[in-house]
C-alpha cells in the first residue's frame, strides 16, 4: 500500500475529528460529532494495520480484545456520575501508553537515535509517565480513596524542583549515550514520581482545571510519540487533543478567576476557615424547614431557577431532579437550570447529569446567560451547590474565592438549599448564602429530599 494512500486517509481521519470536535460545541449536533470521531478513529486504525511490514498481528488483536471487553464493561456498568473519575483513568491511560511505546522504541533494534527522535521519546515517556501517575492520583482523589483535601508537606515545591532539574541533568547525560537504558529508566521514574508530587497538593476544587490539565498532557505525550514514529495520524491527533486540553484549561481557570499557577500551587482548600477567622462571618441563622412548607413555596412559584452541584451528581439526584422539574413546568411554572461552568468534577458534568436525565437543552443556561435572571424570579432550588453559589465572592475581600463569578441566587425572592449537613464546601469556608433571610434549608439525602417533595406537591 502507497504511503501517499496512508497519509491520505490519515488526513481524512484527522478532518473527521476536528469536524467531531466542532460539532460537540452544542448538545444538539454533539452525538453526530461522536460518530464522526468513532469513524476517523476507525479508519486510522484500519489504514495502520495495512501499513507494509507491520507484523505481530496476533499480539495486536489480543490488545483490541482486552480494550473491547473493559471499555465495554464501562460503558454499561459506569454510572454517569463516575464519569470524572472514568475521564481521568482514560487520561492516564493515554499517557502509559505513549510512555510504553517510548519504551518500547528505545530498546528496540539499533543504538543509534538522532537528536530529534531521542528528545521526543523522552518527552512522550516523561510527559506519558507524569500524565499517568497523576491521573492515578486525580482518580484516587474523584474516588474517595484518598482526601480531598490538599496533601502537603514541608519544601514540596523544592523537593519537585530538585526532581525537574535532576531530570533535566539526567536527560543531558542520556544524549552522550543514547543507548543507555538504565539512564532512561531513571527518567521514568522521576516523571512517575513528579506526576504523584504534582497533583497530590492539589484539592478537589480545582479537579475540574486538573483533568482539563491532565487531558492536554496526554495529547502531548501522543504528538511526541507520533513525532517519535514519524506518524502523522498520532501527531495530528495529539496536537488536537493537547491545544483543546489548554484551552479548556484556561476556560476554567477563568471561571475560577484564578491562575494555573495558583491552581497548582496554591494547595487550595487545605485550610479551612471558619466565620471568627476572617471578622467578616456570615450574619443571621441557618433556618431549617420541612418538606411540606418547600413544597408549599414551589408551589406558589410562578418562576423557578434549579441550579445543581456536585450534591446532586453524588446523590444521583438528576432523575429526581427533572421529575420535580416537569412536574412543576405542567402546573404552570416556568423552569430553568443555571449551569455553573466549573461545578461538578469535571467540565460540563452536571450539563452531562442532566442530559442523561432527559432534561430540555433548552432549559439549560450558562451562569453569563441566567445571572441577570435571579433579581426577577421567584424561586430557586440548589441542590448540592456551595461554593458556586457563595456570595463571599463578590462581598468578602478575605475570602479564598473573592473575585470568582458566582450565581447570583441571593437576588431572587425565595432560594431553597438541599443540602446533606452544614459542612463547608471545596473551598472550606461557610456560605454566606445559608445564612440570608431569603434562604431555607431543607437537610437530608438529595434525591430522598427531591422524592418527598414531588409527593408532597401531588398531595
Amino acid at each position: 500500500m502507497s504511503y501517499h494512500l496512508i497519509n491520505l486517509i490519515y488526513l481524512a481521519s484527522a478532518t473527521l475529528f476536528m469536524l467531531g470536535i466542532k460539532f460537540l460545541s452544542s448538545p444538539n449536533t454533539a452525538a453526530k460529532g461522536n460518530y464522526l470521531s468513532m469513524i476517523g478513529m476507525g479508519a486510522a486504525i484500519t489504514i495502520t494495520l495495512a501499513t507494509p511490514g507491520l507484523h505481530g498481528f496476533a499480539m495486536i488483536g489480543a490488545g483490541v480484545a482486552m480494550g473491547a471487553v473493559i471499555g465495554g464493561y464501562a460503558a454499561i456498568k459506569v454510572k454517569m456520575t463516575s464519569m470524572p473519575e472514568m475521564v481521568a483513568l482514560f487520561n492516564g491511560c493515554g499517557g502509559a501508553a505513549s510512555a510504553l511505546v517510548a519504551m518500547a522504541e528505545f530498546r528496540g533494534p539499533g543504538s543509534e537515535f538522532d537528536s530529534f527522535t531521542l528528545i521526543a521519546l523522552l518527552l512522550s515517556m516523561i510527559i506519558g509517565g507524569l500524565t499517568f501517575t497523576g491521573s492515578l492520583m486525580a482518580y484516587a482523589k474523584l474516588q474517595g480513596l484518598i482526601s480531598t483535601r490538599p496533601i502537603t508537606y514541608p519544601a514540596q515545591q523544592f523537593i519537585n524542583g530538585i526532581i525537574v532539574l535532576t531530570t533535566l541533568v539526567l536527560a543531558s547525560l542520556l544524549f552522550r549515550d543514547p543507548a543507555n537504558m538504565p539512564l532512561f529508566l531513571a527518567i521514568l521514574a522521576l516523571a512517575l514520581g513528579l506526576g504523584v508530587l504534582a497533583v497530590i497538593p492539589i484539592g478537589g476544587a480545582d479537579m475540574p482545571v486538573i483533568i482539563c490539565l491532565l487531558n492536554s498532557y496526554s495529547g502531548l505525550a501522543v504528538s511526541m510519540t507520533g513525532f517519535a514514529l514519524r506518524n502523522n495520524a498520532l501527531i495530528i491527533t495529539g496536537s488536537l487533543v493537547g491545544a483543546s486540553g489548554i484551552f479548556l484549561t484556561k476556560i476554567m481557570c477563568d471561571a475560577m478567576n484564578r491562575s494555573l499557577a495558583n491552581v497548582l500551587f496554591s494547595a487550595f482548600g487545605k485550610v479551612v476557615e471558619s466565620a471568627d477567622d476572617t471578622g467578616e462571618g456570615p450574619a443571621g441563622t441557618m433556618k431549617g424547614f420541612e418538606v411540606e412548607d418547600v413544597a408549599t413555596i414551589l408551589a406558589n412559584a410562578g418562576t423557578l431557577i434549579i441550579v445543581p452541584g456536585y450534591g446532586m451528581a453524588a446523590a444521583q439526584a438528576q432523575h429526581a431532579t427533572r421529575e420535580l422539574g416537569d412536574y412543576l413546568a405542567e402546573q404552570g411554572v416556568e423552569v430553568r437550570y443555571a449551569i455553573h461552568p466549573v461545578a461538578g468534577r469535571m467540565p460540563g458534568h452536571m450539563n452531562v447529569l442532566l442530559a442523561e436525565a432527559d432534561v430540555p437543552y433548552d432549559q439549560l443556561f450558562a451562569l453569563e446567560d441566567i445571572n441577570d435572571d435571579f433579581a426577577s424570579t421567584d424561586a430557586v432550588l440548589v441542590i448540592g451547590a456551595n461554593d458556586v453559589v457563595n456570595p463571599a465572592a463578590k462581598t468578602n475581600p478575605a475570602s479564598p474565592i473573592y473575585g470568582m463569578p458566582v450565581l447570583d441566587v441571593e437576588k431572587a425572592t425565595t432560594v431553597i438549599v438541599l443540602k446533606r449537613s452544614m459542612n463547608v464546601g471545596f473551598a472550606g469556608i461557610e456560605n454566606e448564602l445559608f445564612y440570608m433571610n431569603n434562604t431555607k434549608m431543607l437537610f437530608g439525602d438529595a434525591k430522598s429530599s427531591l422524592q418527598k417533595l414531588l409527593t408532597a406537591l401531588k398531595q
